[in-house]
């Protein structure tokens, strides 16, 4: 079956979903905005929807885990994360707000699956030495989504109205469905998928992500970066006004590095293995804190190239937290380490932004200063964690038992560090 699905169908399915979700927080900020009146109620929906990835991502993970056919679970929740933006466009302006945001945090539980739970799927699409290039493939998926959605929802928005822009995001959505409903069923039964609790699994999930020295170092280490990359965000708007003349001409800031992400992320699919992705997650740390200081300078072209290099930090880096993932997952917990990555991933970019935004208005240079200073540390965290050496006899068993659940090890799954 494998052989079957054609990997242009995955990554179209991805950048669909993955467009469509980019799209749906400007679009349900703009729409708040319009129906409700409120920047507060805007900007309230925004945290509404991705506060609670937290906690759904890796039970998400878990179920996909147990599933014989993720790909139709996955479908699944494509279908309930698209009805719920509708659900919440219907209930603006027609509702009580409160059941407004609460419709947005139970849609918030299911957007994990554009993320995580869509690249954990990835191994069972390619085999062999194609791995490693079609996980920087699907890492640029994200790069032209991050450059489509905010883009779209500005244009639609302009042209046709706010809740028009929520609207395209559910059609972009939706067009995701056959790509993940078609998706390679599970071969074989993974060992204790259905002898065990969902409890017990993401128990099992949390101590193979603390107990694998790479794996919890990529996840400190990208964690951290979100942290510093939000607070980023939250300066965008003031750095627009004051640098480049206009508050919304930060969303060319954001096509920048965008597009540096997806031209670092072609050229690292082009050789995939030139450099170690344990080295690249923490390098690219370092290129983000470089950035950060550059963005200082305050002057237009300084800020441009600031915000590509950005960009070349953070596309590879999100490339390379793809490869250790699928390198350190035992395969019957894939799932869930992806998703549950992705939830502390979007709970550290929100808490960067929501830290930031306390200090932006006193100080644009002093925020990125911290946001530099937080993504450093994001980088000496990778290396303040043990190597796996201290650990070997567990990694040597744990990697027996996830090469006995695949019938063969996946490629770079032989316990390679940078």
């Amino acid at each position: 079956m494998r052989s079957r699905y054609p990997l242009r169908c995955y990554l179209a399915g991805a950048v669909a979903a993955r467009a469509g979700d980019e799209m749906s927080g400007p679009a349900l900020m703009l729409a708040g905005f319009a129906l409700a009146g409120s920047t507060v109620q805007a900007s309230s929906l925004l945290a509404g929807i991705t506060i609670t990835a937290a906690v759904g991502g890796p039970v998400l993970g878990a179920l996909l885990d147990r599933s014989g056919r993720p790909g139709r679970l996955l479908a699944g929740a494509l279908v309930m994360y698209a009805a719920g933006l509708g659900m919440i466009l219907v209930a603006l302006g027609r509702l009580p707000f409160v059941v407004t945001i609460l419709i947005a945090v139970v849609t918030g539980l299911l957007g994990p699956a554009l993320s995580g739970g869509w690249t954990a799927q990835l191994p069972r699409v390619v085999l062999g030495d194609r791995l490693p290039r079609a996980n920087a493939l699907d890492a640029m998926t994200f790069s032209v989504a991050s450059l489509a959605g905010p883009a779209l929802a500005g244009g639609v928005a302009e042209a046709w109205g706010a809740p028009t822009a929520v609207v395209v995001a559910v059609v972009l959505i939706a067009l995701a469905l056959p790509a993940a409903w078609m998706l390679p069923a599970r071969s074989g039964r993974a060992p204790g998928a259905q002898t065990t609790s969902v409890i017990s699994d993401l128990a099992a999930g949390m101590r193979v992500i603390a107990g694998r020295p790479a794996l919890a170092r990529a996840t400190l280490t990208s964690v951290v970066s979100c942290i510093a990359q939000g607070m980023l965000m939250a300066c965008i708007p003031l750095l627009g006004e004051r640098v480049l003349g206009g508050a919304g001409r930060g969303a060319v800031l954001l096509s920048c590095a965008a597009i540096s992400a997806l031209a670092a992320n072609a050229v690292l699919a082009r050789f995939p293995r030139s450099v170690s992705p344990d080295t690249v997650i923490w390098a690219g740390a370092l290129v983000q804190a470089a950035a950060l200081i550059l963005a200082m300078g305050g002057r237009p072209p300084v800020l441009i190239v600031a915000v590509v290099v950005t960009g070349i930090g953070e596309g590879p880096q999100l490339a390379a937290l793809f490869a250790v993932r699928h390198r350190e997952a035992p395969e019957h917990l894939r799932g869930q380490i992806f998703t549950t990555g992705a939830s502390l991933k979007i709970t550290g970019f929100a808490l960067g932004a929501a830290v930031a935004g306390l200090v932006v208005t006193w100080s644009v240079p002093g925020t990125l200063a911290l946001a530099a200073s937080v993504a450093v540390f994001a980088a000496v965290a990778f290396f303040a964690i043990p190597s796996a050496t201290a650990h070997a006899p567990e990694d040597r068993a744990m990697a027996a038992r996830t090469v006995s659940s695949k019938g063969s090890p996946c490629p770079g799954e032989e316990r390679r560090k940078g």
